[in-house]
């Protein structure tokens, strides 16, 4: 991994890049984006950008990268990586991107750190970024060739077949290949990115987890998002997209998968976040799965609550299967017990439970300290995360 030399260096400067950084990301994306504006019009998610949470994973990832490598030199963080690579590959990055985000990420650090950065220095971090970024492209070349795609184009022209109204703000989407070829291969858990072009000419791409498993069609459901531009993507798949229309759909990616086996599972969701859980119960149901299951879910009200129905189907097509339902604003007669956000403490979780979770992060957070406190293993808790992962480098991750 990282060369002796480099790692002291880095183990020296690193509290000083973690806390410039946040100057750092701003200027290498402003210089980036003047000087490749269609990666800021066509990749990079145009919301996440204007509220900052793309830089503050960019931050995130780095530093926690660069962390492992001086702490645990003889381990490469993987989980982290993958991570990563699954939503790179989701979009179509190549290797050839990784140079130009090379060139001005290292032009802001040093503009930031002047002096500070001697040629010492910017040897050693040079060969962390370049550590990293040579194992994201290995990860990336095989998953792409595991999904059957070119390097760099996930994408295909699906027709939309069918729409579905879940909530008043959340439609599912069944899309075809117009080719008429086969579904592409999906694990439970995964998601789709989605390409649209907006009025403005720029072609925007989010990411969708798969919500079912019909037969012939990749099934992902959309949440109107708020404010603009977080939520002009959603808004145009809501206002504009309706059967017999055409969507450039990426191969299914993602590396928080329902693993086979037969100890007990738990797959907890709060929001929109239930739409990974229902494609992995929908998985359970359709194949007889016998293994304890426990779903539990918290949302607003039970109007809010998308596939409730769903959730009561595939729970009794489960023979060992129990749902734990929580509401912050009940609409009709509701346990006390069960009104608020979700609490665990009188779930029975067996200390050998596998849990998968997925939803906004204050929840997650929340949700893996009680399965910490119940006594599972950090590394028996996996979360999925919708937009940039701000949670890189935890324990469990």
């Amino acid at each position: 991994m990282l060369s002796p030399a480099s790692t002291e260096t880095v183990r020296a400067t690193l509290p000083a890049v973690r806390g410039a950084i946040g100057e750092i990301t701003p200027l290498f994306y402003d210089r980036m984006f003047a000087a490749h504006p269609e990666l800021s019009r066509d990749l990079f998610n145009r919301g996440n950008q204007a509220n900052g949470s793309q830089r503050r994973a960019l931050a995130g990832s780095i530093a926690a990268f660069a962390t492992a490598l001086v702490e645990h030199p003889e381990t490469r963080p993987d989980s982290l990586l993958a991570r990563i690579a699954h939503k790179h590959a989701s979009v179509g990055i190549t290797a050839d991107q990784y140079g130009i985000v090379h060139r001005y990420l290292f032009e802001a650090i040093a503009e930031v750190l002047g002096g500070t950065v001697t040629p010492e220095v910017a040897a050693a971090w040079d060969e962390v970024y370049w550590l990293m970024a040579n194992a994201l492209i290995a990860i990336e070349r095989r998953l792409y060739e595991e999904a059957g795609v070119a390097n760099g184009d996930p994408w295909r022209t699906c027709r939309v077949v069918a729409r579905l109204q879940e909530t008043e703000d959340v439609v599912t989407f069944l899309v075809a290949p117009v080719d008429g070829g086969a579904i592409p291969a999906a694990r439970p858990g995964q998601y789709v990115s989605v390409q649209v072009q907006l009025p403005d000419g720029a072609r925007q791409i989010r990411q969708y987890s798969l919500s079912g498993r019909p037969d012939r069609a990749l099934q992902f459901s959309v949440r109107r998002a708020a404010g603009e531009p977080a939520g002009e993507v959603s808004h145009h798949l809501h206002d504009h997209v309706h059967p017999g229309d055409r969507l450039l759909v990426s191969a299914p990616f993602g590396d928080v998968v329902l693993e086979d086996g037969d100890g007990p599972v738990l797959l907890a969701s709060a929001g929109i976040g239930g739409t990974p859980m229902i494609g992995m119960l929908a998985h359970l149901a359709a194949t007889g799965a016998t293994r304890r299951v426990i779903v539990v879910h918290g949302d607003r009200d039970p109007l809010s609550h998308a596939f409730r129905a769903d959730l009561d189907q595939l729970v009794r097509k489960v023979p060992d299967a129990s749902a734990h339902v929580w509401y912050e604003h009940p609409a009709t007669d509701w346990p006390a017990h069960r009104t608020g956000l979700v609490d665990l403490t009188g779930v029975p979780i067996p200390a050998d439970t596998t849990a998968y979770l997925c939803g906004p992060l204050p929840f997650l957070r929340s949700v893996r300290a009680q399965l910490l406190t119940a006594g599972l293993h950090p590394s028996a808790v996996h979360y999925e995360v919708f937009g940039p992962d701000l949670w890189l480098g935890h324990d469990g991750s």
